[in-house]
């Protein structure tokens, strides 16, 4: 059976396939078009779905999707008219996208696809719930799901038992823990349903001075049930997040983008961070004490905040934590469809999610194919080789682009599509920022480090392992020789590598170790800032020639730049690996 999950029109548009139980192929619709949280129809991303499992169309069962549009269609009326006179505006730019394309789905899925079967709707926290269990390595466990708005629910909790999902509470919009940190990230100057990673990272650069201000704009009990403040909001009738109340509180206007940053925006960021924090570990206190479950599975996009997360594992009592690497909305296509096999069908779980590398791969001849093509100069090495050399220019403090097998499913570069450095220069973190990423120089980079070598480096505290870097950990003082990935709080984001997941990025990492001593290397995502992580040995290609990287490796070939011919940007590039 052949069952094809979709989730679109609002950010990060996604298609996952699902064939008798075990998934076969998941991305972002972002990686194929170059837009950023691409929020279309994800006809790319479903197209590369059908084709790694050489199958047509006609071959689907069923094709679901990830939420319901009427009843977040209700949800947006109900409120428009609530509000009413107010939000007339929001009312009037958002009518004509609803009347376009979020509320036929069904004609949208026949007509690009040419789909003839059975359509069916799953409910936006039901898919990042499945996301969350039914992929994950316990047979029983309790689901926290949380987010800005699905159709009514921004959180939901409940427990999961074999292949069966009970949600058993929810809260409901407009109280919102993801609209409350966007609300924030937008105060701060970066954009929302993007840039609310920046805040955490910038969090540890200021102290939490603002925490009672922030607690006025929201309210929890100990069983962590929140409810926001609505009169510091501005999401209800405005194109904006805060109102001139919350401005008011906290002292002036949001801060223009691009502008500098000072210790009043660190404070800022620092005092929402320690709010989150709390409310996070009450809620899964209390979802601990009230399940009684061991295990807790997280799903939504507040779940990408791994500083929240490291926090719930080390104080709310769960023996293991399991968050889901495609944790927004890009993970609920994937949800919708084994919520419809394990859940809806009665099939028995049989597919444990391991590793996020479910996207494109390209064989070396397309790789030597496309380079040449781009008048690429390189050299073929064997796999012994390839690490030997990779890790020596590491260790040598020249920065690689680094593209290899599947593309990773979810935020996170994880050794297939990856820029990698040696975490033990200090000015690593500056050059990368700034020559590499043209990014704010406050963001941290983070560490990749051979599983059985974790605690030597890091204070686990609990954490087993963290394949998908959704968890932060601290530094050992002992082992501060990775200044580079250690942020400023003595943390990092750790991605733990073991082999059998992914030998040539072991491996090399294992290369690294023996030449210097450190299983340690810097891992960043494969992009500049603005863009999407690349797909394509020809995204690849470019995103090094348009940057300072050192050298880059594509499937077996290494180019060092110098070597390289001058870039020509109006080239089309694109056409050497067509969408479709």
């Amino acid at each position: 059976m052949n069952i094809l999950g979709i989730s679109a029109f609002y950010h990060d548009s996604a298609a996952a396939l699902v064939q008798d139980g075990q998934l076969v192929a998941a991305a972002q619709e972002e990686r194929f078009t170059r837009k950023k949280h691409d929020e279309g129809f994800p006809i790319h991303a479903i197209r590369y779905c059908l084709r790694e499992a050489n199958l047509d169309v006609t071959d689907l069962d069923y094709v679901v999707f990830y939420d319901k549009p009427f009843t977040k269609f209700e949800r947006l009326l109900f409120t428009y008219f609530e509000q009413f006179p107010r939000g007339i505006g929001t009312f009037i730019h958002s009518m004509p996208i609803w009347m376009k394309d979020k509320l036929w789905i069904k004609s949208i899925i026949r007509h690009e696809l040419g789909y003839k079967g059975e359509i069916l709707f799953n409910d936006h926290h039901q898919s990042h719930a499945a996301s969350a269990f039914l992929v994950s390595p316990f047979e029983n466990a309790a689901i926290l799901t949380v987010d800005g708005v699905g159709e009514w629910s921004t959180s939901t909790w409940g427990v999961g038992r074999g292949n069966q999902i009970e949600l058993l509470f929810e809260t409901r919009f407009p109280h919102s823990l993801g609209l409350f940190y966007s609300a924030y990230t937008y105060y701060l100057g970066f954009k929302v349903n993007s840039a609310e990673y920046k805040v955490m990272g910038l969090a540890p650069y200021g102290q939490p001075r603002f925490y009672d201000r922030v607690r006025e704009t929201i309210e929890w009990k100990s069983d962590g049930s929140f409810r926001l403040n609505l009169e510091y909001f501005d999401f209800l009738h405005g194109l904006r997040m805060t109102s001139a109340r919350f401005h008011e509180l906290f002292g002036g206007p949001p801060r223009q983008p691009e502008t500098r940053l000072t210790q009043r925006e660190f404070d800022i960021a620092a005092s929402v961070q320690k709010v989150t924090d709390e409310i996070m570990v009450a809620l899964a206190r209390h979802i601990r004490q009230e399940t009684g479950m061991r295990h807790l599975c997280m799903a939504g996009g507040v779940a990408l905040n791994c500083v929240a997360n490291a926090k719930v594992l080390e104080e709310a009592g769960f023996e293991d934590v399991w968050v889901q690497p495609a944790a927004g909305d890009a993970g609920g296509a994937l949800g919708a469809a084994f919520y419809l096999w394990n859940t809806v069908l009665g099939n028995p779980r049989s597919f444990e999610m391991e590793h996020a590398y479910w996207g494109p791969q390209y064989s070396e001849e397309e790789c030597r194919s496309g380079l040449d093509a781009l008048g690429a100069r390189y050299r073929r090495l064997e796999p012994d080789q390839l690490v030997r050399e990779v890790a020596q220019l590491i260790a040598a403090n020249q920065v690689v682009g680094w593209f290899q097998g599947r593309m990773e499913f979810g935020p996170r570069a994880l050794g297939s599509r990856s820029i990698l450095a040696d975490a033990r220069d200090p000015k690593m973190k500056d050059t990368l920022n700034m020559k590499i990423k043209f990014r704010e120089g406050f963001r941290p980079f983070a560490p990749s480090v051979l599983h059985d070598k974790a605690p030597e480096f890091f204070e686990m505290n609990g954490l087993r392992k963290s394949p998908f870097m959704l968890f932060v950990a601290n530094v050992r003082p002992d082992k501060r020789v990775i200044p580079s990935v250690t942020h400023v709080d003595g943390s990092a984001r750790l991605q733990t590598v073991e082999r059998h997941l992914n030998p040539l990025y072991y491996d090399l990492i294992a290369e690294f170790e023996r030449q210097t001593g450190v299983p340690v290397i810097i891992n960043t995502s494969f992009n500049v800032r603005g863009e999407p992580i690349v797909c394509t040995p020809a995204d690849a290609y470019r995103c090094f020639m348009r940057t300072n990287m050192d050298y880059l490796v594509v499937g077996p070939f290494l180019m060092d730049k110098r070597e390289q011919p001058p870039w020509q940007e109006e080239g089309d590039w694109r056409k050497l690996f067509p969408l479709d």
